[in-house]
């Protein structure tokens, strides 16, 4: 394959050559013209052949001519990005770019590309955009809901009120202010909407938890951890639930309940063996 890089780059490199120099010696006179030309090649084949050896990926240059690999993400979203460019009105462009730039990491330029989807989007239809522009917008801001992004998903809800982002995040701002009751009402009224086997549900009691806790009021930590384990019965692919459980039991003395659960994860999640050394890491702890 190296070979065939170099047959190509030098073909290009004579072509070049030969594209800048001919004109030299037929519009100069005398023999100044022919060193004239020889500077000229030796510029093209010194730039070409510097650029070669200093970035050092030939093989850019055949990926190139291959195309785009599907499975590149940053590839697929610079293509994206050219899109748009293309059709700066398409919102539909514009969404996917934001949703490449989430899948990247990005949650910044996701934001920047959420907001021109929005301003290209008919107003009855930005439900979903708003709830997903303020959810890129709290994540670039490590997790704060910055008023902003509060701003979004209100604007959300009033298109779509029952858009479960927006209300978590909304509850998420609740409770950053101190304002305990309305978050745990949000929560409340998301898990009363979740179907039993919702992975966001163990999230959900979570969070419903701390803020009981700080707010001084006493969980059932029994109650809970039995809700948990009903819901693994429903949804036992869940590997995060059976360490939870495992956990739980753990801390509260329940030997017999926990090598129970131990037993069922290790049927449950028997095809994946790492989530299960994870389950069984925090039986051991």
């Amino acid at each position: 394959m190296s070979t065939l890089l170099t047959i190509i780059f030098l073909s290009l490199a004579l072509a070049a050559a030969a594209f800048v120099c001919v004109p030299i010696v037929r519009r100069s006179q005398g023999r100044g013209r022919f060193v004239l030309a020889a500077a000229a090649l030796l510029l093209v084949v010194g730039v070409g052949m510097g650029a070669y050896i200093m970035l050092g990926a030939p093989q850019l240059a055949f990926r190139a001519l291959k195309g785009t690999d599907e499975k590149d993400m940053p590839s697929l979203v610079a293509r994206m990005a050219a899109k748009v460019r293309q059709v700066p009105n398409d919102p539909i462009a514009w969404t996917l770019l934001a949703r490449g730039y989430m899948a990247l990491n990005d949650p910044t330029d996701a934001a920047a590309a959420y907001e021109r989807a929005l301003q290209t989007t008919r107003p009855g239809e930005r439900g979903e955009l708003y709830s997903a522009y303020g959810e890129a917008l709290t994540l670039a801001s490590s997790g704060v809901v910055v008023p902003e992004a509060e701003a979004a998903f209100q604007e959300a809800l009033k298109l779509k009120p029952q858009d479960f982002r927006a209300r978590f995040f909304i509850g998420l701002a609740h409770a950053a202010r101190g304002e305990d009751s309305q978050a745990i009402a949000l929560w409340e009224g998301l898990l009363g909407d979740l179907p039993p086997d919702s992975q966001a549900r163990s999230v959900i009691v979570d969070r419903i938890a701390a803020v009981k806790a700080r707010a001084g009021q006493v969980p059932d930590i029994n109650a809970m951890v039995e809700r948990l384990a009903a819901r693994l019965k429903q949804n036992p692919g869940d590997p995060q639930g059976w360490q939870r459980l495992v956990r739980a039991y753990g801390v509260l003395g329940e030997t017999e309940k926990q090598a129970k659960a131990l037993a069922d994860a290790r049927i449950a999640l028997r095809n994946d063996p790492e989530a299960l050394q994870s389950v069984e890491a925090e039986a051991r702890k």
